[in-house]
This record gives structure tokens, sequence and C-alpha cells, in this order.
């Protein structure tokens, strides 16, 4: 069973090893943002109460995800494990997430984060941000992202780096490369 996390900053390529781990895994992506569209799609409750905190262009409070997270843990498909993707984001998902756990008589097996050089990154952002049409991500903008990311997840690493479940995968490198480190790190 495999009960992980994925954390890196933007460009450090989650969502493409994410994929790449459950398939080989047999376990769910979860992502909150799969979370949240599925929830807003279904017209859920708790899809309605974050489209009202979107459409005003505010975060969705802990609250709210903490909720969305609980819920979609405790389906069958989760089970015998899961990947985390984009929570928890800071201390307090942390301990909402131990508590989730806890009430399903599990715990966090490992803690995979991907590193890359701030300089590639800004390179790989850049390039996907022409690629895509994205002007508004500018070099400046992307950098400031960077040292969000920075800021409120170094808090959620150190936490986990103290059980000793974080595992430091490169990011840089072709997809397969990554992929193969990722899977070196796991076993």
């Amino acid at each position: 069973m495999t009960r992980m996390l994925i954390i890196g900053p933007p460009g450090a390529g989650k969502g493409t090893q994410a994929v790449r781990i459950t398939e080989k895994l047999g376990i769910p992506a979860i992502s909150t943002g799969d979370i949240f569209r599925a929830n807003i799609k279904a017209e859920t409750d708790l899809g309605r109460e974050a489209k009202g905190y979107i459409d005003a262009g505010d975060l969705v409070p802990d609250s709210v995800t903490n909720r969305m997270v609980r819920a979609r843990l405790a389906e069958a498909d989760a089970a015998d494990g899961f990947l985390l993707d984009g929570y928890p984001r800071n201390a307090a998902q942390v301990a909402e997430l131990d508590s989730i756990l806890a009430e399903l008589g599990q715990d966090l097996d490992v803690v995979l984060q991907l590193t890359a050089d701030r300089d590639e990154l800004v390179q790989r952002l850049l390039g996907r941000a022409q690629k895509e049409g994205r002007t508004d991500d500018t070099e400046d903008v992307i950098r400031h992202r960077l040292d969000v990311y920075d800021k409120e997840t170094a808090v959620v690493v150190d936490l986990y780096d103290q059980r000793g479940i974080v595992r430091e995968v490169d990011g840089l490198g072709t997809v397969d490369e990554v992929t193969e480190r990722i899977m070196a790190a796991l076993s």
C-alpha cells in the first residue's frame, strides 16, 4: 500500500510524474484542483460553496478544502493507496490530513519532493507560457510564484522531514529519467 504526497515547485513536472506514478503503482492521483472541479460540476454542497469563493476571486478556505479531501480519501479506490497533489499546503492542512488518515486507520507513507534549479524552472515556465499564450506569465510573475511556493510549502516539507518520510528527487532531465529516479526513491 502506498499513501503518498507529491510536492514541488511550479514547473517541476508534478502533474506529468503523478500520472506515471499512479499508473505504475495502481493508485489514484488525487489533486485538489480535480476535487474542486468534480464537486463544482456535480453541484455538490461543497462544490457550490467552493464555487462561491472561486467566482469571487478568493482562495477556497481550508475548511472547505479539508472536507473535500476527507470525502475523496474515504472513497473505495483510495483504500489501498493514493497520490495527493496540491494538499496539504500549510501546517493546519498537515494536521487535518493526519486527522483524516487516523480516522481511516492509515498513515502517510512517503512525501515525494521534486526539486529543480530555480533558473531552469523559470525557463521551463516561460516556455510553457509562450506555448500556451499566457502573456501574463512574465519572468517577474513566475519568480514571484516560485517565492510564494517556497514560503508556503517550506513548513509542510519540514514537518514531514521531521518524520523521516521525505524523499527528494531531482525533477530535471527527461520525463523517463525523472520517473526512474522517483521509482528508485520509492523502492
